[in-house]
Formats: structure tokens, C-alpha cells, sequence
């Protein structure tokens, strides 16, 4: 169902594609996992880190993101005051073991971490490592999911590069990647072997744009009107300034332009 998914509504991210399916399923079909699944998303907004998030908690839990074993936290609005650091810090940890202890397969899903003060990322770490068990609980099945728009704009002059020396899209390997991901989500060396996977998500060209409407406006139940949709797409603003290649909200707005043409 994952990879049904992620083929059919997800658009101009094979890296992801590819990556994920095989970073889930692996760690689902492993019955002795060393430590929990460490996913972390890298882009710009609107290239799909969220969407991705939640086709992943639909492939795992019935009720996907409204399952009460699925638990989500905003940087700038769980945690916006930098003087309460150590209040969140106990909430957090506290947080994550009553879950993990309720049900192990907890999946964690955190949003803005380029926004989350580095004490708190700290309090995450000991979950995410290598022990069989902390304070008598065991993390290995729970799944931790980090969103991020660090190495966004590396991941985009990666994809320029491709673009302007005339070379696919699809040819960008995760090795091309691999320079833009150091920008670690907890910035140093010692944790990023904490982190299993960095995925990297590509910005989203005016083809993908498209794509994204087209489905939007089927699942809204109207039918096709190439005219609107080409209208909606030639609406967003796209970069760089001379090529005008990417868009520069991913797929962001398309929900709020369909109001207009279509209500």
C-alpha cells in the first residue's frame, strides 16, 4: 500500500520513492531491530515532507495520523519559548516513554526540527540509540520521523546542475545527495548515525505542479478542466528568476486556488 501510494500521488521525488519503501518495509519485516527507525526529510515547503509523513502513518495504523499511537509536534508551535527549554525537554521525554510503554510502535513526527532549539534535539537522542532497553522501556519498534528545510538549498543546486548540463532528473542519485544531507538535522557528527535514512526531496518542477492539481481536482470529484489547470499552474511563481524551473511553494497552495476557480 505504501509504495501504491507513494507512486500514485506523490510527484517528481523518486529518491523518495525509493528510500522510503525500502527504509519502512525493512524495518516492519524486522523482527529483531537494533534500534527504532530514524527517518529524516530534507526540502524546501511544499515538496511533499509532510504528505510523506502521512501516507506513512496511513500504511502503518489504521487511522494514519489520527491514530492515537501517531504523535506529531511543531517546532515553533509545541515549543516556541526559548526560556521553557527544560520544561519541554521533560514533557518531550516524558511524552515519548508513556507512549512507547502504552504501545511500541509509536510513530513520532517532528515538523520545523531547522526551527527546534539544539537542548531539545539533544533530549530526543537517547531514544533514537543503540539500548535494549532505557529506564526498563524498549524504543526499537517505535518510528521517529524528523521534517526539515536544512539542505534545501543544496538539494536544489544539486537539481540545477542536472538541469542545466541537460542531464534526467531521474539520473540524480542519493550520492549526488550526499553533501546537501550533512547539513545534519542535529548538526554534529556524533548523532547522525542516529539517524538511519536523510531523504532528500527534490523542488518540484511545473510538470509536477500540474500533477498535483490534476489530482487534487479529481479527489474534489470535478472533472478536468485543462484550462483552469493550466491557469492555476501558470499562477504559481517559480525560480530561479531567469529559468523559472521550480516552483517556489512546491505544491503548497494548489488546495487554496482550487477554492477560487472551483467554489
Amino acid at each position: 500500500a505504501l509504495q501504491v501510494d507513494l507512486d500514485k500521488k506523490l510527484f517528481g521525488q523518486h529518491l523518495v520513492n525509493k528510500v522510503v519503501v525500502k527504509a519502512v518495509k525493512g524495518f516492519l519485516n524486522n523482527t529483531n531491530a537494533k534500534k527504532p527507525l530514524a527517518l529524516s526529510l530534507h526540502g524546501w515547503t511544499g515538496t511533499g515532507k509532510n504528505f510523506v509523513s502521512k501516507i506513512i502513518a496511513e500504511s502503518v495504523y489504521k487511522r494514519g495520523l489520527q491514530s492515537k499511537y501517531v504523535h506529531q509536534f511543531v517546532a515553533t508551535l509545541h515549543f516556541p519559548h526559548a526560556h521553557s527549554i527544560s520544561l519541554y525537554k521533560d514533557q518531550l521525554q516524558s511524552w515519548i516513554r508513556g507512549n512507547v510503554s502504552i504501545c511500541p510502535r509509536s510513530l513520532f513526527i517532528f515538523d520545523e526540527m531547522d526551527k527546534m532549539h539544539a537542548g531539545l534535539i539533544d533530549s530526543i537522542k537517547p531514544f533514537l540509540d543503540y539500548y535494549e532497553l532505557l529506564d526498563g522501556v524498549s524504543y526499537r519498534q517505535a518510528i521517529f520521523i524528523f521534517l526539515s528545510n536544512a539542505g534545501a538549498e543544496k538539494i536544489t543546486e544539486v537539481a540545477l546542475d542536472f538541469w542545466r548540463n541537460g542531464r534526467a532528473r531521474e539520473d540524480i542519485q542519493l550520492t549526488d545527495m550526499q553533501n546537501a544531507l550533512s547539513v545534519s538535522v542535529f548538526n554534529n557528527k556524533n548523532s547522525e548515525n542516529l539517524i538511519d535514512y536523510f531523504v532528500p526531496f527534490l523542488p518540484l518542477e511545473y510538470k509536477h505542479v500540474k500533477m498535483c492539481i490534476r489530482v487534487e481536482i479529481e479527489s474534489r470529484g470535478y472533472a478536468v478542466d485543462e484550462d483552469i489547470l493550466t491557469r492555476i499552474a501558470d499562477e504559481m511563481t517559480y525560480f530561479p528568476r531567469e529559468e523559472r524551473i521550480y516552483s517556489d511553494k512546491g505544491c503548497k497552495t494548489v488546495d487554496a486556488k482550487l477554492d477560487y476557480y472551483y467554489d
